[in-house]
């Protein structure tokens, strides 16, 4: 063989490795999924729809994303002054019962139950509420009489074909953050979430008629822009304030429209052209929220394709991870668009994939999330194959929301069963088991390719092993996950040192 032809073939086996070579997959990364009722977006698919279907469609998603080793759902349980679950202060939501203020025909707790479900599949609930957003439309004949439409009139406003709470009203701050406290003493829950509803998206040559409150409560020194973005910082630091209050573990994550400024009207913006901006026309400063120390994650909505003119994913995604602080930064992927938008980069299978690519490479970013849950799981087989076999064939541990260091107190009891299980009692604190491969010697770290289980622990703090996993083992490693999502060192369980006690006692 010739030598130029020889230098050639190894130039393109190099490449070609280089091309199939798996992609590094880390061990902490946020992987979530937006699970939309608004409209009955992702779920439930019919209001009307019997429990059982509901509860069936819901498991689906579940178990859809959880074989894409995906780590938590984002699931709306506020979408316009309702509720998904029983509230003081809002009524059933239409979107969940068929008709608002309706009681689900079932005696099980509904959003409990949707809980437990996604923390038995290790993945982390995170409620998703929409604070602001009164009504869908303009057919207010159908809300319930215990919306606060017809129990506070006063605190609303039409804007285009929407009912709004009013932002700059101190009841109504007052009355979300109770919801807030709501949710989080009530349920077992990992985060609250807010999307980038805040003050609405502009309509051109429509007024959001709040000057009346303007004049009457702000400051003598603040326009009425400034003002508008004080009542949201106000909103989102007493809604950190409360959560923390009741559950110091449980998480506080916004996701703001991509784009906070444009260069051209401040130098610190992106480089973009975006028709509306997250600072100027919604009245929201992630940056600040942020570097006050008010959110535990952020998640900008990136939802353009890599290098779009006017916003580029690239280029949007690259300034969020420099001007971000103090809070774990995800990114927001449109996948609503493969293969459904007028940017035809969104018919290359390899967009997606991209986006992931770069955002793996950018050391400040954490993790990804998807809008929404339906969109991957219609007629997308291929590429959904690409992502299982590049980006998600491992399992990822969500990122902690607490960077201090955990204070181990694991320890571990064993009993065997006459099945072959093993049950082991544990202190309480910890949410979650990892049951690892292990040989002889203990190491400091198990790669998530060791990974046997991941266990949910739920009742009376006791972890039990299947036989399966038992099988032809002479010993395991297993550590433990905290509310606060931090690991525990592995400690190594010789499996034929089984001690004969009763762990319930």
């Amino acid at each position: 063989m010739r030598p130029r032809l020889l230098c050639f073939l190894l130039v393109v086996l190099a490449s070609s490795c280089t091309i199939f070579r798996p992609i590094p997959h880390p061990k902490t990364e946020f992987r979530g999924v937006w699970i939309a009722t608004v409209a009955n977006i992702d779920w439930p698919k019919n209001g009307n729809d019997a429990v059982q279907k509901q509860k069936a469609d819901y498991l689906t998603i579940l178990d859809f994303y959880q074989d894409l080793n995906f780590n938590a759902v984002i699931v709306q349980v506020r979408t316009a002054g309702d509720a998904f679950y029983v509230s003081e202060y809002a009524p059933w939501s239409r979107f969940l019962t068929g008709e608002e203020g309706r009681t689900p025909n079932t005696q099980e707790d509904i959003l409990k139950w949707m809980i437990t479900e996604a923390h038995l599949r290790g993945m982390e609930f995170h409620a998703w509420l929409n604070p602001y957003r009164a009504t869908f439309d303009l057919k207010t004949e159908r809300l319930s009489p215990t919306h606060d439409f017809n129990l506070h009139p006063e605190w609303m406003l039409k804007y285009g074909t929407k009912y709004y709470y009013d932002p700059g009203i101190p009841e109504v701050q007052d009355r979300l953050v109770a919801i807030i406290g709501e949710v989080v003493s009530r349920y077992d829950i990992d985060a609250i979430h807010f999307d980038d509803y805040f003050y609405p998206y502009k309509i051109k040559d429509a007024v959001f008629e709040d000057a009346n409150t303007y004049r009457f409560y702000h400051k003598s020194v603040e326009s009425h822009e400034d003002w508008r973005r004080a009542n949201i910082d106000s909103l989102i630091k007493n809604t950190h304030h409360i959560i923390k209050a009741n559950k110091p573990w449980v998480q506080f994550g916004v996701s703001p429209f991509g784009v906070w400024k444009n260069k051209a009207t401040d130098p610190k913006g992106s480089d973009t052209q975006a028709g509306q901006t997250t600072y100027e026309d919604l009245y929201a400063d992630p940056l600040l929220w942020s570097s006050r120390g008010w959110l535990d994650y952020l998640v900008p909505q990136v939802y353009w394709s890599m290098d779009l003119p006017v916003a580029s994913h690239r280029k949007i995604m690259e300034w969020w991870a420099s001007n971000i602080k103090n809070t774990n930064l995800y990114i927001g992927n449109g996948v609503y668009k493969i293969r459904n938008n007028t940017d035809s980069v969104w018919y290359d299978k390899r967009e997606l994939p991209r986006q992931l690519t770069l955002a793996r490479k950018t050391t400040k970013v954490n993790g990804n999330v998807f809008f929404s849950a339906k969109s991957l799981m219609q007629n997308h087989s291929d590429i959904v194959a690409h992502l299982k076999k590049k980006y998600y064939r491992l399992p990822a541990l969500p990122p902690s929301s607490d960077p201090k260091p955990i204070k181990e107190n694991a320890s571990l009891a064993m009993s065997s069963s006459p099945s072959g299980e093993l049950t082991f009692k544990i202190p309480e604190g910890y949410r979650y088991a990892m049951v690892y491969d292990s040989g002889r010697k203990r190491k400091k770290d198990y790669s998530m390719k060791k990974l046997k289980l991941k266990i949910s622990i739920l009742d009376e703090n006791l972890l039990t092993l299947p036989k399966s996993v038992l099988t032809n083992k002479k010993q395991l490693a297993i550590s433990f996950i905290d509310f606060y999502g931090r690991e525990t060192n592995p400690i190594l369980v010789h499996l034929n040192q089984t001690n004969h006690y009763d762990p319930k006692k």
